[in-house]
């Protein structure tokens, strides 16, 4: 029965100790940088999509599904209560259930027969038997020189505003807001990407044992 010795002792040299390689330090500061970068445009990219999203499901597919209709206010006519830039948001209603301080959205007779939104100062029958009001802009000095007949049996009725959002769906259509959303974001965050990469591998590959 023979005993395994250890080579190091039988020969009487001194055994060594290998060491294993330094795994090198990488500064957490340089490489959290890309990381905090790639986070902001992501939440900024998922931000926009959302508010994109929300903002087409309530201007496009809501007024068909629920039956309200959407406008953009485009003067300072019925401000401070509705500003430029606001969506007006209405319902229709009809036309014998509307009286003297409800706002509607209705076309003007005269002019280019544009779509207006203001506040009913008189409700009467006109000549023809119709319901005709006579509308003033809460910011306006005067009323409105004409009288509007609601012809049908609804009109539309204002019932809340969403400040601003007139905006922001304009802002969203330019050009260069589309393009920078399509092709900016993507590109920031395959530059985050990318400087992260740079950055950890000549620190990798310069460790040294000791």
């Amino acid at each position: 029965m023979s005993i395994g010795t250890d080579p190091a002792v039988t020969t009487g040299s001194t055994p060594t100790l290998s060491r294993r390689p330094r795994t090198p330090h990488v500064d957490g500061g340089t490489s959290s940088v890309p990381a905090v970068v790639r986070r902001a445009v992501g939440v900024l990219t998922t931000g926009l999509v959302i508010i994109s999203v929300a903002a087409l499901l309530f201007l496009a597919v809501g007024p068909r599904i629920f039956g309200y209709q959407t406008s953009t206010m485009l003067t300072g006519s019925m401000s401070p209560l509705i500003n430029p830039g606001d969506v007006v948001v209405t319902v229709p209603v009809p036309v014998s259930d509307i009286r003297a301080g409800d706002i509607i959205t209705y076309r003007i007779p005269v002019e280019d027969r544009r779509v207006e939104t203001h506040r009913v100062t008189k409700v009467f029958t006109a000549a023809d038997g119709s319901t005709a009001v006579r509308t003033k802009g809460d910011a306006n000095n005067g009323v409105d020189p004409w009288e509007a007949s609601l012809n049908g049996k609804t009109v539309h009725k204002h019932v809340f505003t969403v400040p601003a959002l007139g905006h922001a769906v304009r802002a969203l259509r330019e050009p260069v807001v589309l393009n920078s959303l399509m092709y900016g974001a993507p590109a920031i965050l395959v530059l985050g990407v990318l400087r992260s990469i740079w950055r950890r591998e000549p620190a990798l590959s310069t460790g040294k044992n000791g």
